[in-house]
């Protein structure tokens, strides 16, 4: 089969690729995120995954636009819900690129990540994948994690530290005055 990859980084790559190679599926990356924050974390995800395809000879497509507003104006006041909107969103726009350019099916690097809500990606995979008439091709790559982040480090590869989304961001690096027990009278 041809298979779009929407990929959401260089080092979530490598497992997805390697396994849909090895099943001898034709595979493009599409590189569409418009929830990674701040533009200058995009810009390394993409730039790092460029160089990746190269060296894999990958075909990526780059979405050279990006609409965090857009991203944003699904979640605010949702923000509990906030990977819901963001699955969807990206996996919408896959599908529509998988079928205009005529791929068997589409899938997401999203599913190499044990941090990932995975039932939820592949409900939503599903049903895109129906509403859009190319079919979601659902592959639990977790097991293939720890692999390919070993494998990203003796690439040098920039691996980063969130799932690129602002709230993300803050829930990795700030830490509340209540959460490290300060201000409460000491």
């Amino acid at each position: 089969m041809k298979i779009l990859l929407h990929t959401c980084c260089g080092p979530c790559t490598i497992y997805p690729l390697d396994y849909l190679r090895n099943e001898g599926h034709i595979v493009h990356g599409y590189f569409f995120n418009p929830n990674i924050h701040p533009y200058t974390e995009w810009q390394r995800r993409r730039e790092t995954l460029e160089k990746y395809a190269r060296e894999q000879e990958l075909p990526v497509i780059f979405d050279v636009d990006y609409p965090l507003e857009q991203f944003l104006q699904m979640v605010v006041h949702r923000e509990a819900r906030r990977c819901q909107f963001c699955y969807a969103l990206r996996l919408r726009q896959a599908a529509r690129v998988a079928r205009r350019g005529d791929f068997d099916a589409f899938t997401t690097t999203l599913l190499v990540s044990p941090f990932q809500k995975h039932d939820l990606l592949r409900e939503i995979g599903e049903a895109v994948g129906e509403e859009s008439g190319v079919p979601f091709y659902y592959v639990d790559f977790r097991p293939g994690f720890k692999e390919a982040v070993a494998r990203s480090k003796e690439l040098g590869m920039y691996r980063q530290q969130y799932c690129g989304c602002i709230y993300s961001e803050k829930e990795r690096y700030y830490r509340s005055s209540k959460r490290e027990g300060a201000g409460e009278g000491k």
